[in-house]
């Protein structure tokens, strides 16, 4: 397991490099859960979502390299592209026909190239590979990495510093980084606290993972929550173990769920997020996770939907 040490590391090497983001009671979704509910702002980071921790850390740690290079659904792409920027390297981030144009293009003003290839995140891979294998370029995946992980367990110690009586953290699960990161931290400093995962009924790869028993491919459907899409890898080397042994609960949620998620933190925050970053807030909505009576946090991972779509959505569409 990456280790409280390696996330304390990080923390000092990203500090300066990273915001501290946020935290704030809700008592809308409080007086839904039945107890205290707190945002976890990290779609307030620079780049829109929680990815700049782990891709700045893991960048921070390399030697000579030609370039940079990744998969991505778009906001781990988005943050190693304003990593490379920060330290002159060329990026070429690997994206699937699935990712937005919003996404696309956020990677592409940060001045790396988006290389849209395949239909799913796995085949994005295959490029990623290549450009690994033949052109020297250092791969940093968006979550089965050390330092990946370690960076994004960082939120972990900014959670607990923050709020030293949290009880449970509900965090978005895709690949797993963020939750085996968050995990790492928080149960190191508190054991005691619940690690919640959640994630979308559609095309949930960790969830088939965890119910088989060993890493399983899984196919990619469009989905309200497209941060969380993409498989674990077959070899997945980290995250799985990590998400079996430090996850207490995992709940899935249906798209008209995440869309009331959206919808409520738009009308009753006043905060735009993506589909990943409102599992949370549509777990409770949906009456599937409660607070009470100890604190609970949500963690807003991302910022970064389109904009007509998340119009369409506060109207009432799905």
């Amino acid at each position: 397991m990456v280790t409280l040490e390696e996330i304390r590391a990080a923390q000092a090497r990203i500090d300066g490099l990273v915001r501290v983001t946020p935290m704030r009671l809700s008592p809308a979704l409080s007086a839904v859960a039945g107890g205290p509910v707190w945002l976890k702002c990290e779609h307030m980071q620079e780049t829109g979502a929680f990815k700049l921790r782990g891709a700045t850390n893991a960048a921070a740690r390399l030697g000579k390299v030609a370039g940079v290079t990744t998969a991505s659904t778009g906001n781990h792409g988005r943050a190693l592209a304003h990593a490379a920027r920060q330290l002159g390297l060329p990026a070429v981030i690997c994206v699937s026909r699935l990712v937005p144009a919003n996404k696309i293009a956020a990677i592409e003003a940060l001045g790396a190239e988006a290389r849209v290839t395949g239909a799913s995140q796995d085949e994005a891979f295959k490029e990623a590979r290549r450009l690994e294998r033949e052109e020297g370029f250092a791969l940093i995946p968006p979550f089965d990495h050390r330092d990946v992980i370690a960076g994004q367990g960082t939120l972990g110690l900014e959670i607990l510093a923050q709020l030293p009586d949290a009880a449970a953290i509900a965090i978005p699960l895709s690949g797993g980084g963020l939750l085996a990161g968050v995990a790492a931290a928080a149960k190191a400093v508190n054991p005691r606290i619940r690690i919640i995962g959640i994630s979308m009924e559609r095309g949930a790869a960790m969830a088939a993972s965890l119910a088989a028993g060993h890493p399983v491919e899984v196919e990619e459907l469009e989905t309200l929550a497209d941060s969380l899409g993409g498989g674990i890898g077959l070899e997945n080397r980290l995250t799985y173990a990590m998400c079996r042994d430090l996850m207490d609960e995992l709940i899935l949620v249906s798209e008209a769920e995440i869309a009331r998620g959206i919808r409520f933190l738009g009308r009753e925050e006043g905060e735009t997020v993506e589909g990943a970053a409102a599992v949370g807030a549509a777990a409770v909505l949906a009456d599937k996770l409660r607070a009470a009576p100890e604190p609970l946090v949500l963690l807003l991972s991302g910022r970064n939907i389109d904009p007509a779509q998340h119009r369409r959505i506060l109207e009432g569409e799905t």
